[in-house]
Order: structure tokens, then sequence, then C-alpha cells
């Protein structure tokens, strides 16, 4: 009875903070292998929305409301230690409020003495002179920090160059491996994006059109963030651009766990992602791949892991598409190659033990 009180008392107690439980699996899975990382003795409160989503991870934990800024700041006040966990939190794509909430928080926890933890994050973008400012200014506050791509990690070191940190490859990678099964299907995790047009998307949706054609296959739109991706398909039907043969072929597919995403791909004859950790995820199947990039972050990842790729910010003729995708179909990777990479991405472990 009294080892079980002193335990009590001596259980760390950690607050993660991300975009958990909003029905995006790329967050929901760096949650699943943060969880993995974290001494089975803290006690957890967690950031998120979906507050179903995070008991399946982790029946024990505290949610906190993540779209309550006063709720997560009052969160502070209970906890020993602040992980920011995967992603990148600290940029100004998404919003300058999204980058304020963060800093906001970043400041009240040190403020109470709290360590703070940057755990497996990218930095960046950041478009306004004020928000370089402020990361500028928290940066140095964190205690310690993990980056998932080496342009994050020297950025960082000119800003705070005494900020304990290290370098390695997307957390996500350290999910288990799994076999490659192949099947019949293509599988896409596309998403809608400003960068390209109603011609990019005609390119793109013609081509798929004649390699679904080819393989006579079935075409699954993996709905990766649900709110983003899963009216997708019928968007570009109601705007016109699909071309009708492929619209037949097509149905999508909303996955509510990692492991649902795994199912989807490990039948695919291909899989042509757009979303990282749709990427990352497809690869630890081995599976065939031909990337899509929207950011630099899909790149790195798949030169990393030998998938080629085409930027959507200058699409390749539908020739040189067509040769691209064809090449790869039934093509699996190198399973010795992933494993490689999964064993660099436990690094971002490290500065786990380092503040626990």
């Amino acid at each position: 009875m009294t080892v079980a009180k002193t335990t009590a008392i001596t259980a760390p107690v950690v607050l993660l903070c991300g975009y958990y439980g909003e029905d995006n699996l790329g967050d929901n899975a760096l949650l699943e292998v943060l969880l993995q990382q974290l001494p089975t003795h803290c006690r957890l409160l967690i950031t998120a929305w979906n507050r179903d989503a995070i008991r399946r991870l982790a029946p024990t934990a505290t949610v906190v409301n993540r779209r309550s800024l006063i709720a997560v700041l009052s969160s502070t006040t209970r906890v020993n230690i602040v992980i920011f966990g995967g992603g990148s939190l600290l940029q100004d794509s998404t919003s300058l409020r999204s980058l304020i909430y963060y800093v906001l928080l970043i400041l009240c926890s040190r403020l109470q003495r709290r360590k703070v933890v940057l755990w497996g994050q990218g930095l960046g973008p950041l478009h306004h002179r004020f928000s370089r400012w402020m990361v500028r200014v928290v940066l140095p506050l964190c205690s310690a920090v993990s980056w998932r791509d080496q342009r994050s990690f020297e950025q960082a070191r000119r800003w705070a160059p005494s900020l304990p940190s290290r370098m390695a490859p997307d957390p996500v990678w350290q999910l288990p491996r799994r076999c490659w099964k192949g099947g019949t299907s293509i599988v896409l995790s596309w998403r809608p994006t400003p960068l390209l047009s109603p011609a990019d998307w005609r390119l793109l949706l013609q081509v798929l059109s004649r390699l679904a054609s080819e393989l006579d296959a079935p075409v699954r739109w993996l709905a990766f963030h649900q709110h983003q991706d899963a009216s997708l398909l019928a968007d570009l039907q109601n705007r016109d651009l699909m071309p009708s043969e492929l619209f037949k072929r097509s149905t999508t597919v909303i996955p509510k766990t990692v492991d649902a995403v795994f199912q989807t791909v490990q039948a695919a004859r291909i899989v042509i992602p757009m979303r990282l950790h749709a990427l990352i995820l497809a690869r630890l199947c081995c599976c065939p791949m031909a990337a899509l990039s929207y950011d630099p972050k899909v790149e790195a990842a798949a030169e990393m892991s030998d998938v080629p790729w085409s930027s959507l910010r200058q699409l390749p003729s539908q020739d040189h598409l067509i040769r691209q995708w064809r090449a790869v179909v039934d093509q699996p990777a190198d399973p010795e190659r992933i494993e490689q990479i999964r064993q660099r991405a436990a690094a971002h472990a490290d500065i786990i033990d380092e503040v626990i």
C-alpha cells in the first residue's frame, strides 16, 4: 500500500499538446508513437477534440478540449512536463492564430517552471516577420527538441544555438512494418490544395484515368484527413473535372484508425499520396508508390524512402507522369531500406528519456 502511494506521488504528470482528435490520421499516428515512447508510469493529459479517438489510444488519460485555449492553459498548472508532440506546430501557414496558440502555451508553461519539450517537430513555414520573431523568442525557452527534417534543425540551431536538439526522420516511421500483399486497386491520398488550378486537376485526373484503364483497377480515394479530403472526389466531379470512366471506378474510403489505413494500402498495386503521413504509412508496408508533393517535407520523405515524386507547384507532362506511375506499379520497396529509416527515427525517444 505504501509503495502504491509513493508511485502515485512521484509519477510525472505530462501534458501532450498537438492537433489530436481532429480526424487527421497523421496526427493520431504521431500520438500513437509518442505514447509508446513515454514511460508507463506517467499520468497523461492530452489535448484533443474527438475524445473517443484518444480513448482508443490512451484509455486512462485525461482529455483536455484543445479548442479551448483557457482549458489548455489551465491544464498546465496540473502538470510537470509539457510535450508538443509531432507535426509542424510552430508555423503560420494554417493561421497566425494557431501559432499564437502554441506560443502562449510555451510561455505559460515556462512561467510556471514546467519543462517544455518539442518532439518530432517541423519548423515553419513562417511567412510573417512577427511570426519569426515570436518563434525566436520562445525556442530558447524549451528544455529539449527533436526535429523531423534537416531544414528545421538547421534553422533552429541558428535561432537557438544552445537548445539541446537532435534530428531524425518523422516519428511515424517508428510504427511497426507491415507486409505488402498486392491486389487490384490504385490508392490515392489526395487533398484539396490551392497549388492546383482546374487545368492541373484535369491533367492529373486524365493520367490517373489512363492508368486505371490500363490496369483495369478500382481507385480508392483515401480520406486521410476526413474533414478536408472526404468530399474531394465529389467536388471534382461537381466541378466537371472528373473523366466519367474514372468516376465509375472511384470510391471514397474514410478510415477511422491507422490500422484501417494499413489494410487499405496493403491491397494496392500502387499508392499515390500527397499527404506526408499517408506516404510514410504506405511505405511502412513497402507499397509500390509515386508521390505528389505540395511541401518540401513530402519531397524529403519520398527521396529518403526511394519514392519517385512530382511537384504540384510545377506538374510535369502527362507522358512523364504516366511513365513514372507505370514504372512503380507492383514494385514494392526494399524492406531493409525501410527498416534503416525506422531505426534512425528511434532517436526521437532520446529526448523523452532525458526529461522524464
